[in-house]
């Protein structure tokens, strides 16, 4: 997805990217809070919507430019995104935020194997499998929610799905028409689901303020830091760099939430991360545009 850019970046590109998935899973901790007054589903619904407005107000031209041709194009893409937050809220909701970010993983290794098809990818594929296998119900000590791993690997599908769609609608449309219409469009499924299970509590000062503050957090601010980042970084560096972000769940899972994975867990995460980078590692250096997403 797109980021919008300041003439005068306040951070270096390295930094603006570990920035931007700090405030990410800083967001999604924040969120999880939210989970028993409002549920998953209205957490969704909140946080898209918020950065909906959000976004949209950022980019209003460019949405005011968008023709009919425009929007048929961005349809898909933006009801995969809300698909891809549904389905992660729902896997946070029953597993610790590190794990659930792991297991989506699988959604852009499984974009890079597919696409590549050299036989070392493959390797890596295994790799995460085992790290998959590690972090399942039937690992010794391990008290994973199964349907927890069930949404997380939906979620990483649509995170597959979403990283396709994104590369494919901006052949289409500007970064700036997609990233603000297909966030518009993102909340046209969850929006209803959370008002329908959770009512007026979703319009509580209090709440609206958390919800804020997962839109700027999981939206916003991460997408302007990323944007700075892909404008300085090769695309290849970018990738190493985002492969770290289970680790950063796992951390801030524990440091917010007080979620305490097992050491098998965490090797787990490793073993994630380890294929993450070497998938990276062994493609080719895509154009900034192919990686936004």
């Amino acid at each position: 997805m797109t980021r919008t850019l300041t003439s005068k970046p306040l951070l270096p590109p390295v930094p603006a990217a570990l920035t931007a998935m700090l405030s990410i899973q800083a967001g999604a901790a924040v969120a999880k809070g939210l989970f028993a007054t409002i549920g998953a589903l209205g957490t969704t619904s909140l946080r898209l919507a918020l950065a909906a407005l959000i976004l949209g107000a950022i980019h209003q031209k460019a949405l005011r430019s968008l023709d009919v041709q425009g929007w048929k194009a961005i349809l898909p893409y933006g009801l995969v995104l809300g698909m891809m937050n549904l389905t992660f809220y729902q896997s946070v909701q029953h597993l610790p935020l590190g794990l659930a970010v792991t297991i989506e993983f699988i959604g852009p290794l499984g974009v890079a194997v597919f696409s590549s098809r050299k036989p070392m990818d493959y390797l890596w594929a295994v790799l995460a499998g085992l790290g998959i296998l590690l972090i399942s119900p039937w690992a010794p000590g391990s008290r994973v929610s199964l349907i927890g791993i069930f949404w997380a690997v939906l979620a990483g599908v649509f995170w597959g799905l979403y990283i396709v769609m994104g590369q494919r609608v901006l052949r289409q449309v500007s970064s700036r028409q997609a990233v603000a219409g297909g966030m518009l469009i993102a909340c046209l499924l969850p929006l209803p689901l959370g008002l329908f299970t959770t009512g007026a509590k979703l319009f509580e000062p209090s709440i609206l303020l958390f919800g804020l503050m997962v839109a700027v957090l999981s939206s916003a601010l991460p997408y302007s830091l990323e944007m700075v980042a892909l404008k300085a970084l090769p695309a290849r560096t970018f990738g190493i760099l985002m492969s770290v972000e289970p680790a950063i769940a796992a951390v801030l899972g524990l440091l917010l939430l007080q979620e305490h994975l097992t050491p098998l867990q965490w090797v787990a995460v490793v073993c994630v991360i380890g294929a993450s980078i070497g998938s990276t590692l062994g493609s080719r250096d895509t154009s900034h545009a192919e990686v936004l997403n």
